[in-house]
C-alpha cells in the first residue's frame, strides 16, 4: 500500500476585515502518496497561494488538520514546524530567492550546510552538474539568466532530497521556452528522486503534466482531476 505523506482534512482559513471576517479558504481535504504530483490551478485571489502555505506549515488555518510526513502540523510550536519544514520539504519559487552575495554552489550548499552535512559541497556540485550548471558553480546569481537561476534553485530544493516539494509559479518569471525546460527538469527530478511535487500554477500545460489537479474559486475547491 501507497504510503501517505501530506493529508489535509476540512481546512479551513478565516482572517477578520473591515467588513467582516473574511474566509480565504473553505472546507478543502486532499491525500499525497509518497512521488504523486499536484497541480493547484485557480485565478488571482482564489486562495492558492493561502493553501500552499497551510500544506507547508508556513501558516495555520482557521479549521481542520495537517499531516505531514508523519507530523501533526498543529500540534507542533513555530520551532518545531520549522524543523519538519527543514528535514522534510523544498521550496522552488516564482522569483527564485537565490542568495545575491553566495555564487551557484554555494547557494546550493547552503541547506546542507545549516543541517551539518559534511558532504555538502560534494552533494550540491553533483545535483548543479546535473540540472547542467556544471561549468556555472562559481557564478553569482547576476552572472546567471532567469533559467539558470531557476535551475539553482531546483538544485538548492532536491539537493536535501525532501518528502515534499513546494513550487510556487516556477515558470512564472520565464520565457515560454525556458519555462518548458525548467518544467521537464522538474519532473524529470521528481521522478528520479521520489519526492511529492505540489506546485501552484497560472501555465495549465504545466498543470496537467501533474498526475492530480485541483481547481480553487473564491477558496471553494471546484473542480478536480485524478487517475
Amino acid at each position: 500500500m501507497t504510503e501517505s505523506i501530506l493529508t489535509a482534512r476540512n481546512l479551513s482559513k478565516v482572517v477578520p476585515g473591515t467588513e467582516g471576517d473574511l474566509t480565504i479558504l473553505h472546507d478543502l481535504s486532499l491525500n499525497l502518496q509518497r512521488g504523486d504530483s499536484l497541480a493547484i490551478v485557480g485565478t488571482s485571489g482564489s486562495g492558492k497561494s493561502t493553501l500552499l502555505g497551510l500544506l507547508a506549515g508556513l501558516d495555520l488555518p482557521s479549521a481542520g488538520a495537517i499531516s505531514l510526513a508523519g507530523h501533526d502540523l498543529l500540534a507542533l510550536n513555530e520551532d518545531q514546524r520549522a524543523r519538519v519544514r527543514a528535514e522534510h520539504i523544498g521550496f522552488v519559487f516564482q522569483s527564485f530567492q537565490l542568495l545575491d552575495n553566495l555564487n551557484a554552489l554555494e547557494n546550493v550548499m547552503l541547506p546542507l550546510e545549516l543541517e551539518g552535512h559534511r558532504d555538502a559541497r560534494e552533494r550540491a556540485t553533483a545535483l548543479l552538474q546535473r540540472v547542467g550548471l556544471g561549468a556555472r558553480l562559481t557564478h553569482a546569481p547576476r552572472q546567471l539568466s532567469g533559467g539558470e537561476q531557476q535551475r539553482v534553485a531546483i538544485a538548492r530544493a532536491f539537493v536535501a532530497e525532501p518528502d515534499v516539494l513546494f513550487a510556487d509559479e516556477p515558470t512564472g518569471n520565464l520565457d515560454t521556452q525556458t519555462g518548458e525546460r525548467i518544467s521537464d527538469l522538474l519532473f524529470e527530478l521528481n521522478q528520479e528522486r521520489g519526492a511529492t511535487l505540489v506546485l501552484v500554477t497560472h501555465d495549465e500545460r504545466l498543470a496537467h503534466r501533474c498526475r492530480r489537479l485541483i481547481r480553487l474559486e473564491g477558496g471553494r475547491l471546484v473542480d478536480q482531476v485524478a487517475p
